[in-house]
């Protein structure tokens, strides 16, 4: 049996911490090593103990989760991990930064246990994502802040199948959701998207959701 995933949790709120203590450490396959209230703490521990997953909140005292997510997986950090952004849906704006910041993926405070489960274990793979359904809402409703960039669509080095999973991936839509609109099995629409973000050098699905707005490929 493979070693658990190690697991940080970040959050300033102590019965939410606990809360997310409980629920990861009482899996056979995770394994909290550590939590702490703040952003700047979360750093330092993630330096110490290389945890796989960083569970992380982002309205904290110190230094906030967008902040020190950028610190633990933004550009240029050499050892760069991953992150998990947890927060309130009112707080959309910063998961958004967060997602800028390097953060692999987001859930919502108020999502049941399992889906936590799911998304470190997912996040852990680096097959990063977020949910469809509030990605349409948050990428929709801050898309106006991701300015275009001056490579033009015709400059992308993808195919035209690829440019189109690439389209329905920043629309919000799930490996399977891709396959049955393109009439396609789920293995080639993994194949499609383990080829775009190769070609683009993008980290993960969350990446090539921003990179889509960016080339203005969806509005």
């Amino acid at each position: 049996m493979s070693a658990p995933l190690r697991v940080l949790v970040c959050d300033d709120q102590l019965l939410i911490r606990t809360g997310l203590v409980t629920i990861i450490d009482a899996q056979p396959d995770l394994e909290v090593v550590g939590e702490c209230a703040d952003g700047q703490t979360a750093v330092d521990l993630a330096a110490e103990l290389r945890p796989d997953v960083v569970v992380m909140d982002v309205r904290m005292p110190v230094l906030d989760g967008i902040e020190a997510t950028r610190l633990l997986a933004g550009a240029g950090v050499a050892c760069p991990v991953k992150v998990l952004v947890v927060t309130t849906f009112n707080l959309d704006e910063y998961v958004y930064e967060a997602l800028r910041a390097g953060a692999s993926g987001f859930l919502l405070k108020d999502a049941p246990p399992a889906q936590l489960l799911h998304g470190i274990r997912t996040v852990s793979t680096g097959a990063a994502l977020l949910d469809p359904e509030v990605t349409r809402q948050l990428v929709g409703r801050y898309a106006a802040r991701i300015r275009p960039a001056e490579v033009a669509p015709r400059d992308i080095p993808l195919t035209p199948r690829e440019m189109e999973v690439l389209r329905l991936i920043a629309d919000g839509l799930s490996n399977s959701e891709i396959a049955a609109t393109l009439v396609i099995s789920q293995e080639t629409v993994k194949t499609f998207v383990s080829r775009i973000l190769t070609k683009l050098g993008l980290r993960d699905r969350v990446q090539a959701v921003v990179y889509a707005y960016r080339q203005g490929l969806v509005t």
